[in-house]
């Protein structure tokens, strides 16, 4: 039986389904999983610092998620623990990231990507935490780290275009997001602060936070807050030819964060800070609410262990 056989009985035997949904409640530090029809909510693993990132590799049977720390200190860091919440590590330590936000795995690649707010970069490593990269400078210094405009929050990769994008949410309901992107290498001779090749993918945003890239369709997908009608929504575009406007199609979030996509079912999961998990088909029809008043909710993954 290989690793992945084992992971998927595990989990088959104790949830009788072969898919999860892992989130991260950011006010009482804890990792939970759902069926995603709302049952059998169970708490993985606690003692979490201000997580607010998560992603799921289901052939290794690791989760790992990110720490925040405190905002103004080079204190965050990323973990890792089995499935079941066993074999807890370590693999960012404190130190290396300031509050690091949405994580994105890239499986194939053997990395994880992460933004980097107050310390307004994006960052990656491989897997076991080694060789830690940063891909982006969006500022520097204390100066720099007092404008929103410079956070980097959300992150997703386009492993096909090698490309890497990214949010920079800017100040609280004042339309000054910002969605980036640039290659996944940093041009010959150039470096993360000075490098030529990103390009302002859209602007005006109310607060853009976490992203998710449908690459069947071609689609990205965000949450963003700020005040409606435009924020506390989920939007989407197509990344390729004619740059449109961004269609909202999910509205009604309190303070929306994660986003996690099951294009195969054709439906989408959200988390938001009043603490609701939700779900939706892609188009935003059929929403309903799986969970509510579960404390601040942040990140959201979707696990098929098929």
């Amino acid at each position: 039986m290989t690793e992945q056989d084992r992971v998927t009985s595990a989990i088959t035997d104790e949830k009788g389904m072969r898919c999860l949904l892992f989130f991260l409640d950011l006010s009482g530090g804890r990792i939970l999983s759902l069926n995603p029809d709302g049952t059998d909510r169970k708490v993985i693993i606690a003692g979490c610092r201000s997580p607010d990132g998560i992603v799921v590799d289901s052939r290794a049977g690791h989760i790992y998620w990110t720490n925040m720390g405190v905002p103004n200190l080079q204190d965050g860091s990323i973990e890792r623990a089995d499935i079941h919440g066993q074999n807890r590590r370590t693999i960012i330590p404190e130190g290396t990231t300031f509050t690091p936000k949405q994580i994105h795995l890239d499986k194939d690649g053997g990395k994880l990507y992460w933004s980097d707010r107050e310390g307004m970069r994006v960052m990656r490593s491989n897997l076991d935490g080694s060789q830690i990269e940063t891909l982006v400078i969006a500022g520097q210094g204390d100066v720099d780290r007092r404008d929103a405009t410079k956070w980097c929050v959300g992150i997703t990769i386009d492993p096909e275009a090698r490309q890497i994008y990214w949010t920079q949410k800017g100040p609280d309901n004042a339309e000054q997001g910002r969605i980036f992107r640039a290659g996944m290498e940093i041009p010959t001779g150039e470096d993360a602060a000075t490098r030529s090749d990103i390009e302002l993918f859209l602007d005006g945003l109310p607060e853009p936070i976490d992203l998710e890239l449908d690459l069947a369709t071609r689609t990205l997908y965000w949450t963003d807050r700020g005040d409606p009608p435009r924020g506390n929504t989920v939007n989407r575009i197509r990344i390729d030819g004619e740059r449109n406007t961004p269609e909202i199609i999910f509205t009604h979030l309190m303070e929306g964060i994660g986003i996690a996509l099951d294009c195969r079912n054709d439906r989408m999961f959200m988390t938001d800070l009043a603490g609701s998990v939700y779900a939706a088909r892609l188009d935003g029809s059929e929403p309903r609410a799986l969970l509510q008043v579960q404390g601040n909710l942040t990140g959201i993954a979707y696990v098929d262990f098929a």
